[in-house]
């Protein structure tokens, strides 16, 4: 956080202040909504939510060393009172951002967000200080949290911007106005509450029209491999910048391959020269995301040799997408469980059988939500699709959605033992405990809120017994 005075966010958030004795007091650690992240020198957010009240914490983050708390009501300790916590909170951001001078780059896409996002972080990081979205905090309040967590070293803000309908997207640009956009692909994830691709591509591309000009210094990234998105080209007055496979792309991969261990390899050329990447992270479709962080890193002065070093260096920043650990007996278990969309799962089934060269392979599979009426038909193509890649074995966890990834699996190719169905994650926690062996493959995958981490956690401490060997 730069350091501002609680009289200047009070004047920035339009808001009265109460119980400060002085005014002049500087908040100069994390704006925060969570009590117990509060660091002497910051500044509490206090949301009402459907389960609890921030106005409650108030007293304990104040003696926690807070300077102040920003809530919709006095709380007897010092606070700025606005009416409306969101919106001061957005404004703040606003300001931050405005005097901070960092280029802002700003990214989007129905799949590979926070893995892309992770990418250009770490590529960056070797140019300059660089802040970024912690995990998956995309929305109105994550945004503008992370943008108050830059400081005056910052030099690149790397922010995630999700969207559940149209105007969302515009509306977070308005808070972080982006130099450069970029979109990744259109995909289904979502489609059930935008209604269509198409829908989606509407909403996406607020991105690239939010842009300065090409005057400006604005550059739009757009992928060439994504028919929707490289249309996008003709809603910006930025520079645009294609990244793909696809030879007219101005970044692009080639001889592109897989490691022994399901490790993306690929020549990485660019306008200024070409270079070597073996990446850390696991699957084919990682390609596409160095592809767009190569495309910002180079739009920001970096070489080829830069980014290929940085892209090889690059781990895994946000917990449960394709986490891979080496059990002591030998068992991996990849876990990806943080979230799921069709274009996601098809990615992960194709990494796992990488992987899994010689080997059995497991595929811990359950519900993708927010497919609206497509639910049906993206499940049964899940289920087909485990049987094409020759999954050894299907394991469909829970209700409705995980009998058509196994009607799929049936449908395709007669499975009898090798697809199984299971109502939840205890039930699937205790057949892999009675039939794992050593040696095997096992991906957990499903939305967020099918919690199928727990399946990957219990299974981590089945074969906790020695020191697990993350990789």
């Amino acid at each position: 956080m730069i350091a501002l005075s609680l009289a200047e966010i009070a004047t920035v958030a339009g808001g009265q202040m109460h119980d400060i004795p002085d005014p002049s007091v500087q908040v100069t650690a994390p704006v925060v909504r969570d009590s117990r992240e509060v660091e002497p020198g910051g500044l509490f957010v206090a949301f009402v939510g459907e389960r609890a009240d921030g106005h409650d914490f108030a007293p304990a983050v104040v003696e926690a060393g807070a300077a102040a708390v920003l809530g919709s009501r006095p709380v007897g300790v010092p606070a700025i009172v606005v009416d409306d916590v969101q919106a001061a909170l957005g404004a703040l951001a606003r300001h931050v951002v405005r005097r901070l001078g960092a280029t802002v780059v700003a990214l989007t896409g129905s799949a590979g967000k926070t893995s892309t996002k992770d990418l250009i972080a770490q590529v960056l990081q070797h140019k300059a200080p660089t802040v970024w979205t912690p995990g998956s905090l995309n929305n109105e309040i994550g945004l503008p949290l992370t943008a108050l967590s830059a400081t005056e070293e910052t030099r690149f803000l790397v922010l995630e911007m999700g969207a559940r309908g149209i105007g969302h997207i515009r509306y977070l640009t308005g808070l972080t106005p982006p130099r450069i956009g970029l979109v990744l692909n259109v995909g289904t994830a979502h489609i059930g509450e935008f209604g269509g691709r198409e829908q989606i591509a509407l909403a996406k591309g607020e991105l690239v029209e939010s842009l300065p000009s090409k005057d400006e210094g604005g550059i739009a990234v757009l992928n060439a491999d994504d028919p929707l998105v490289r249309a996008m080209a003709s809603r910006t007055a930025a520079k645009v910048v294609l990244f793909g496979e696809s030879d007219e792309a101005d970044v692009r991969a080639e001889n592109v391959r897989l490691t022994d261990s399901g490790q993306p390899a690929f020549s990485l050329h660019t306008p200024s020269g070409c270079s070597d990447v073996t990446m850390r992270l696991y699957g084919e479709h990682h390609v596409s995301n160095a592809l767009a962080a190569a495309a910002v890193a180079h739009e920001l002065g970096m070489s080829a040799e830069e980014i290929a070093t940085a892209l090889s260096e690059a781990g895994t920043l946000s917990r449960w997408r394709m986490e891979v650990t080496e059990r002591p007996d030998g068992v991996t278990v990849v876990n990806d469980a943080y979230n799921a969309n069709p274009e996601s799962m098809r990615a992960a089934l194709r990494a796992l059988v990488a992987m899994g060269k010689g080997r059995r392979t497991w595929a811990v599979l359950g519900k993708m939500a927010e497919l609206g009426d497509e639910a049906l038909a993206e499940h049964d193509a899940v289920g087909r699709l485990a049987v094409r890649l020759n999954v050894s074995k299907l394991v469909a966890v829970g209700g409705r959605e995980a009998s058509w990834l196994q009607l799929g699996a049936y449908n395709e190719g007669s499975w009898g033992e090798e697809s199984v169905h299971v109502s939840d994650a205890q039930a699937a926690i205790d057949l892999l405990r009675s039939e794992l062996r050593p040696g095997d493959v096992v991906l957990v995958k499903a939305s967020r809120s099918v919690g199928l981490e727990s399946v990957a956690q219990a299974l981590l401490e089945t074969g906790a017994e020695g020191e697990v060997a993350a990789r």
